[in-house]
């Protein structure tokens, strides 16, 4: 594992060099992770587990706090572990004293406090986007344990529906969700499930809500997601409730069902994602639907949930081999609420692959 981590490393330095950059100070969780397997996570959002140091001379540099000096040495070379006591006073000083040059830092990520009390003294330089291009393109490991997550999706998707009954709420199913992902191996969901009944699935990201209750011939939109082995999933299905769906519902599914099967279809390297968006919204267009569609159609799914490439009408980025995107269209009515039906896609050397 450590040589994967140490040849994501090297891919980062090469990229120094065309930036004209000496170092990157990697801060972003996943990122970190990435190039490192050091803690995916920050504590909150007002901690830091720590950051990574990679110099085009080749010493790299784990910074972090006492705290987590045991996982680090785990992963580390014990003499590259840099303990701060104070975060940016002392990265401050060994940076000063061991890097000559240009430091790039992820400034999308850090404070600007921390940039402030970082930057007295050195060539500190935005160079956001360096990692994140390296994590587009999924190895072999990655999408098998992406595969692996999706199906405990599928599992959960295959069961939930025989737990419905009237009077439970959208927080009991979420519960449930949790509970379920946890029971079959997953670390953790990759983001809080989205449990929503009639009027509030017209909110592509409503919280579940403890008084609202299943009740006979209902609609119920789930958006949900395992982390398995550190990689995510993400999957939506909207469920009828009820012996007899009714008209609005059967009509709204079949065209989200046609905008997403007719967008997958043309995935394939090459592609701008634009493009499938475009394709999305022509279906709905048809039916006179395309205002009712209010989101993207999709985005990339690893470490993070959501994370490049994205399925925007905004994004000129062309699609290669072993992305991984969700085709997700939806439509929303605030007076009856609304249809979603995702699938996770990997781009192939032809075409794609739905997981």
């Amino acid at each position: 594992m450590k040589t994967t981590y140490q040849n994501r490393r090297e891919q980062v330095r090469r990229k120094l060099a065309e930036e004209h950059l000496d170092a990157l100070l990697v801060s972003y969780p996943a990122n970190r992770f990435y190039l490192s397997g050091f803690e995916l996570h920050d504590g909150q959002c007002n901690e830091s587990s720590g950051h990574i140091l990679v110099q085009k001379n080749g010493k790299d540099i784990l910074f972090t706090d006492s705290r987590f000096y045991e996982a680090a040495k785990s992963l580390w070379n014990e003499e590259d572990i840099f303990i701060y006591s104070n975060q940016t006073e002392d990265m401050r000083k060994y940076l000063k004293d061991s890097v000559q040059g240009k430091i790039g830092f992820e400034s999308k990520i850090v404070s600007h406090n921390f940039y402030e009390n970082l930057s007295q003294g050195l060539e500190l330089e935005p160079a956001d986007g360096i990692v994140e291009e390296l994590r587009l393109i999924k190895d072999e490991r990655e999408i098998q344990a992406i595969k692996e997550s999706a199906a405990l999706n599928h599992k959960l998707f295959a069961w939930l529906p025989s737990t419905f009954k009237e009077g439970k709420s959208e927080a009991d199913i979420a519960l449930e969700i949790e509970m379920f992902f946890r029971k079959h191996g997953a670390t953790e969901n990759s983001f809080p499930p989205i449990v929503a009944i009639n009027k509030h699935a017209a909110r592509p990201h409503h919280i579940p809500d403890p008084d609202a209750k299943i009740t006979e011939n209902c609609h119920i939109l789930i958006d949900a997601g395992a982390r398995f082995r550190s990689y995510c999933s993400d999957q939506t299905r909207t469920f009828w409730f009820g012996e007899h769906p009714d008209s609005r519902f059967k009509s709204m599914l079949e065209q989200v069902q046609e905008a997403q099967s007719e967008a997958i279809k043309i995935l394939k390297p090459g592609l701008p994602c634009s493009k499938a968006h475009l394709k999305a919204v022509e279906v709905f267009e048809k039916y006179g639907a395309e205002k009712a569609f209010n989101h993207s159609l999709g985005h990339g799914v690893g470490l993070d949930t959501h994370e490049e490439p994205r399925l925007s009408p905004r994004s000129s980025r062309l699609l290669q081999p072993n992305m991984i995107v969700t085709a997700e269209p939806g439509l929303y009515y605030g007076d009856y609420g609304g249809i979603r039906w995702e699938y996770m896609v990997r781009i192939t050397e032809d075409g794609y692959e739905i997981l």
